[in-house]
């Protein structure tokens, strides 16, 4: 009787016991050769039943700006539970040093997204093959002696300073008229001047209606590469295609893939060698040295990629010096005085000049690129970040959107579109300061940094020196809105419009 009234209060308490007793031995325990145990894994939100931390996603805002919130209440290195995906996100400088550097072969490969297994793309893509994998290094290889040389681009600088007269002169025919859309303006230029360092044509006409249909293919295509797909967070639904990603990657990569063909008959078919990328890529071809899908590859990820962002840059540069005045008058005054009034900009000074430059890092700093650049997965066990144990295979995410804006880092107000800042500092666009990392850093870094290191400064230094920029009728500097929209590349949520004048 007495045994009967003791049980329930004896199997409680030996249950509580359990927990404590288990607590207590992680906290002791040593392995057999007396060494600590294993690191914790990094702290996050508790997630929820099947369906993990995404519902704290969807009450931050943009994706970006939810991550940068998370982190501030878990710290630079945080563990999320997507669904069944494990992610890590890593929100500060020194974060991204340890992962990118420190630990970056075992961090280097990618996370290949559901949406990028289409038509084969993912086995010969630079973007999405493992850095362990030879044909990533063989690819890498040639965009780095064929195109992104300083023999090649100092080849095309002509073709460059072209474009950009040209498209100063299509917006000085818009002279003092309605407001132009700037970003559309911008997008056929810069086509133009990545098709013709790579095959010698022009693909549009700027401010014709193929310009408008190429632009809406490519940022569609980007905006795919990060929008939510249910196979990403539940793998073992990939094969249905419920968020129905897959299909429309391939629509559109289809159209790339048969664009690139074109291009290329037209090159075999009429015998010409004006020395571009492509011949270079055909004669490695002749010579059984790469076959025709991976150039065909290779010029989609480069021209989706080199316009999309180059494009969105410039026009966010454009929307920061129109909601502010006089940093417009300073980079104009900057401009007059190295080109004189009324003249032509010369690419080879563009380096030289302090202010425009500084301009164009602080754009980059506030409105990454990039925002969490491309996921990277953990190819090795036993990998440890911040002191917490990274699981072998997680994504990991880096916020390079709050890198940049890091108290830490940029205080102060690390809010504000200051290009003084960086009159005075040392960073380059090449990852070496992990406090600015717009192009990410390390053997993943973009390729492509010395085409848009080159073509952002002179379509930019072009629109503001030879033109005068005017707000649409009835709006102050204040009202110019710089809210951004999260993707694969950082957008302004409204395109900004403005109103070209000649002086």
């Amino acid at each position: 009787m007495e045994l009967t009234t003791l049980s329930p209060v004896f199997v409680f308490l030996s249950l509580l016991g359990i927990p404590l007793l288990y607590l207590l031995w992680r906290k002791t325990a040593k392995s057999p050769s007396g060494a600590p145990a294993a690191p914790p894994p990094p702290p996050g939100p508790t997630p929820y039943p099947l369906i993990g931390n995404i519902p704290d996603l969807l009450r931050g805002g943009e994706l970006h700006r939810a991550l940068a919130g998370l982190a501030a209440s878990y710290g630079p290195v945080m563990l999320l539970r997507l669904g069944m995906a494990t992610t890590v996100v890593l929100s500060s400088p020194d974060a991204a040093h340890e992962a990118l550097h420190k630990k970056d072969g075992a961090i280097s490969s990618r996370w290949v997204p559901d949406n990028a297994n289409v038509l084969g793309h993912q086995e010969i893509s630079m973007a999405w093959l493992p850095s362990s994998s030879p044909l990533w290094k063989h690819i890498r290889t040639l965009a780095s002696t064929l195109l992104f040389t300083s023999r090649r681009l100092g080849a095309s600088r002509g073709i460059r300073e072209r474009k950009a007269r040209e498209l100063v002169e299509h917006l000085g025919a818009r002279s003092g008229r309605r407001p132009v859309r700037v970003g559309l303006a911008v997008f056929g230029s810069v086509l133009n001047f990545i098709s013709n360092v790579f095959f010698s044509e022009d693909v549009v006409e700027v401010g014709s209606e193929k310009e408008q249909e190429f632009q809406e293919l490519i940022a569609d295509s980007v905006a795919e590469t990060a929008k939510p797909n249910i196979s990403d967070f539940f793998p073992f639904l990939a094969a249905l295609d419920l968020s129905r990603r897959r299909r429309s990657a391939a629509r559109n990569l289809k159209r790339f893939y048969s664009f690139f063909d074109d291009v290329i008959d037209r090159r075999l078919n009429s015998g010409d060698k004006p020395g571009d990328l492509l011949d270079s890529l055909l004669d490695l071809h002749a010579k059984s040295q790469l076959e025709r899908p991976l150039i065909r590859a290779l010029m989609t990820d480069l021209f989706i990629a080199g316009s999309h962002t180059t494009t969105t840059t410039v026009e966010w540069a454009m929307a920061e010096l129109l909601r502010n005045p006089s940093k417009m008058a300073k980079l104009r005054a900057e401009l007059n005085e190295a080109f004189g009034k009324g003249g032509a900009v010369e690419e080879d000074k563009l380096a030289s000049l302090p202010y425009l430059q500084a301009v164009i890092k602080e754009t980059m700093r506030l409105h990454a690129p990039a925002p969490l650049l491309l996921p990277h997965q953990v190819s090795e066990p036993g990998v440890t970040l911040g002191g917490f144990s990274i699981p072998n295979g997680a994504r990991v995410l880096i916020n390079a959107w709050a890198i940049g804006r890091d108290p830490a880092a940029w205080s102060p107000e690390p809010e504000a579109f200051s290009p003084e800042r960086f009159l005075d500092r040392e960073a380059d666009y090449w990852g070496r300061t992990l406090e600015f990392i717009p192009f990410g850093s390390g053997r993943r870094a973009c390729p492509g940094i010395p085409l848009a290191v080159t073509v952002v400064p002179l379509v930019l230094a072009a629109m503001v020196h030879s033109l005068e920029w005017r707000l649409p009728e009835g709006m102050a500097p204040g009202d110019v809105d710089v809210t951004d929209r999260f993707g694969a590349v950082l957008e302004l949520a409204t395109p900004l419009w403005a109103v070209p004048v000649r002086d």
